[in-house]
């Protein structure tokens, strides 16, 4: 059986394509002219899985070109899409709306041009409503516009309309939303920015409380829900509801560097904070 994924350079798409192939399923990506591979290679390595990564058949396009998708989608049977733009600054919304929102369109209308037998949506916590008051939420809480949303989370909230209506013209789908998804891949990006900063030193932390799961079992759960019968649906991935204080101190101790020390302030604009506000909806 043969799948297409998009974003497959990114951690959670790294990871999809490592498990499929695995599997033994053909594996069909997406890649910008400009993408750099090394971050898969080198994700591919950290499993022992090097071998396999000879067998993905690479092609070049974009998901804002919907041609490059289109064309991209014969003989294939099932469709991963993973791509993003993730930026929390107000100045690249309509970047991300594009690409998030008209990108996953495309997506859905080739997948119904072609005749996909389903559709995988990597989408995020931050596309899930939330109260206002408990910060708590599940797959069914409605959705709310506040000062808690972020622009990634509202462009994510779009990009997942375009999914239910590509379920209403008869396109199976699935949708996950992944908490703060942590695992080997590029630091520079995402979640793992926590990574690179607490190995250059981080000295604050904060007691907040936010959810973690593993890349690998974001794969994993998608990947069996797109083989199981369940469609029209929509999961929340989260393995453990953790403290960012020892989600820190564990970091440190795996890269050798001292544990951050100094409690973040509330309302004092650090760095930190605002990063952390950024990823604990992401």
């Amino acid at each position: 059986m043969k799948v297409f994924i998009t974003g497959a350079t990114g951690l959670v798409g790294a990871h999809l394509a490592v498990d499929l192939l695995k599997k033994g399923y053909s594996v069909r990506a997406l890649r910008r002219s400009s993408s750099n591979l090394k971050t898969i290679q080198a994700v591919f390595a950290c499993y022992g899985a090097t071998a396999l990564f000879s067998r993905i058949e690479w092609v070049e396009g974009d998901t804002t070109d919907y041609y490059s998708i289109e064309d991209n989608l014969e003989g294939v049977d099932l469709v991963y899409h993973a791509a993003a733009l993730i930026s929390y600054w107000p100045r690249e919304f309509a970047l991300m709306e594009k690409i998030n929102v008209e990108g996953t369109a495309n997506v859905v209308n080739a997948c119904l041009h072609k005749g996909i037998k389903k559709l995988a949506f990597v989408s995020s916590a931050a596309a899930l409503g939330h109260d206002v008051h408990t910060r708590h939420y599940t797959e069914k809480t409605p959705w709310k516009q506040s000062t808690f949303v972020t622009h990634y989370g509202i462009s994510k909230y779009n990009a997942e309309r375009e999914v239910w209506r590509g379920a209403e013209e008869g396109l199976d789908v699935i949708i996950v939303n992944p908490v703060v998804v942590i695992g080997p891949g590029d630091w520079t990006k995402g979640s793992s920015e926590i990574i690179t900063s607490i190995d250059k030193g981080l000295k604050f932390y904060s007691d907040r409380i936010t959810g973690f799961v593993d890349a690998r079992d974001v794969a994993q759960a998608t990947i069996q829900l797109m083989e199981s019968d369940i469609k029209n649906e929509r999961f929340v991935l989260c393995a453990e509801n953790v403290v960012w204080k020892d989600i820190f101190a564990q970091i440190a101790n795996a890269l050798g560097k001292k544990a951050p020390s100094i409690k973040a302030p509330e309302g004092v604009l650090v760095n930190l904070v605002v990063l952390l506000e950024k990823l604990n909806r992401q």
